[in-house]
Order: C-alpha cells, then structure tokens, then sequence
C-alpha cells in the first residue's frame, strides 16, 4: 500500500483565514494513511486536523526542538488534535494535567506559532474513528516519564495512538529511539537530567518514541497552495 502525507498549512490561528503552504511529506510507513474530518464552516480547520505548536517555554522546549526535524524551517515542542465536541472545534491535548480539551482561543493564546498538519486524500471515517479514540483517553493522566505503553500520555503520543486505533491497530507515525542528548556534545541536556533525577527515574535514551518534530518528514518537495 502506498503512504499519503501530511499536507501542512500555515494558519493565522485568530481568524483562521489564509492561504496554506502544501508540502510533499514522506511518512515511513506501510500502510494507508487517509483522512480529513468534517469541515468547520467557523475555522477552515476540520476535525482530525493536527496542530504543531512552538511553545517557546525555555530550556527544555529548546532541548525538545533541537533533536527533531519540524517543518518549513519551524521548531516544534507540541502537538495536538482538533476534535469536534458537540458541533464546536476544540483541542485534544495531553499537558501537565493529562488528557485534556482546550479551547482554539486557549491553545493559540498559549503560542501562536502553530502549523495545522491535514492528512491528505482523505477518508472522514478514517479521522472519525482516530478523534473518537483520542476523546475516550480523555482523563488520562500525562505520561511525566515519556514512556510508551503505561496508559500515561504525553503529546505526540496521544496522536501516535488515536491513529494506530483508527488503523485498526497498525501504527501509522513511526517510532524511532529517543534522545536526550545534545547533538553536538553528545551529553544529556542538562534541563534533561535535571528533569529525570527530580522524577527518580533513568532517562529512557534510545527507548521507542516520537515527539512533535518527528512524525512529518518533510520530502522539501512544494506541491503547490490552496485556500483552506
């Protein structure tokens, strides 16, 4: 089967009107990607589209950003999905809190440097059944330790799992091995250490993961623009 990417858009989140910036990503993955929700007539956004946020929160965010790949030459320390809840767009996040929904106002109050990534050739069934999925986890307590398969939940890995439920229990965003450590130095960030000693606990290095900036890779190739 052949993989559909990820079209991203570059959206001015206050009034959601403007042109989006539609790029060739290449998915590593084997099965079929599909999707895109039902259209909001308020937004331009859909449910099932995601959201890839710069939080810009200091040390670690910049410790976040420097190990991942991003897109269209932005940085990205969070991810999201838009769910629809009662016929309104909101956001399907895990944060501090776990598993939460916030408001668009909220999440771009948060940071407005967001990019909306929309799954292209899509099948509404396909992000019905993700959307469903990452609302039922909603409660979830946050997954503070970045570990896999604890039922704790940390951003991307939310989305990881609301896909790989819709996909019928096939992954659709890779995992790859984590790191902590400076590209460059090849140590542990500081802010990382700091972080895993206040939790008692090894840093996971090299375990499974995914993170913001590593589930699009961008193939560079432009296909074009389109009006959302």
């Amino acid at each position: 089967m052949s993989a559909k990417g990820l079209v991203f858009m570059v959206v001015k989140i206050t009034t959601f009107v403007t042109m989006l910036q539609r790029l060739g990503i290449l998915l590593l993955l084997c099965v079929l990607l599909t999707g895109c929700g039902a259209p909001s007539n308020e937004s331009g956004l859909k449910a099932g589209d995601l959201l890839f946020q710069d939080l810009d929160c200091g040390p670690m965010c910049d410790a976040i950003e420097a190990v991942t790949e991003g897109a269209q030459g932005k940085d990205f320390s969070h991810c999201a999905m838009v769910v629809k809840v009662q016929d309104s767009l909101k956001v399907l996040e895990a944060m501090g809190k776990g598993v939460v929904l916030t408001s668009l106002k909220d999440f771009k109050a948060r940071s407005p440097k967001i990019l909306v990534g929309r799954l292209k050739n899509g099948d509404e069934a396909f992000l019905n059944r993700a959307c469903a999925y990452g609302l039922s986890l909603q409660g979830k307590p946050y997954d503070d330790a970045l570990m896999l398969n604890n039922d704790r939940y940390y951003c991307s890995e939310l989305i990881y799992e609301a896909f790989k439920a819709a996909n019928h229990g096939r992954a659709v965003f890779e995992l790859a091995p984590m790191t902590f450590k400076d590209p460059f130095t090849k140590e542990f960030y500081p802010v990382w250490l700091d972080y895993y000693h206040d939790l008692k606990c090894p840093i996971p290095e090299g375990k499974p993961g995914i993170n913001p900036g590593s589930m699009p890779i961008v193939t560079g190739k432009q296909i074009g623009r389109a009006h959302v």
